[in-house]
């Protein structure tokens, strides 16, 4: 594992860092650093330890809110076979429905 020098809020830290993952872990170090310093120069608190924490708790609120889906992301909805009749008022289909099955039902009839 490799060892990363690093600076938040001023302080040096070496890290631990996996292999390929420097860009990664410096970027998480970038975002905390941020984070940190927009608290501190807000300059409502000054202790360092409850800047981490309040930093922390920002970013995992926002880690934690909900990522909207552009529309032009979300599938169109599955829509059921287009019905022929579809465009006929209700007695019209029934009627139509009644005649089908009339004639299915006066079908050849196959003496055993």
């Amino acid at each position: 594992m490799k060892q990363l020098e690093v600076q938040i809020m001023g302080q040096n830290y070496m890290l631990g860092c996996p292999q390929d993952s420097e860009a990664r872990l410096l970027e998480a170090v970038e975002t905390v650093d941020s984070a940190m310093c927009k608290i501190r120069d807000a300059g409502k608190v000054k202790a360092r330890d409850r800047i981490a924490v309040l930093a922390a708790l920002n970013l995992a609120y926002q880690l934690l809110e909900p990522v909207p889906v552009p529309p032009e992301l979300v599938p169109p909805a599955v829509n059921p076979p287009a019905d022929p009749t579809a465009g006929e008022a209700a007695p019209n289909r029934l009627a139509a429905l009644l005649e089908r099955l009339d004639s299915a039902l006066a079908g050849p009839n196959i003496a055993p």
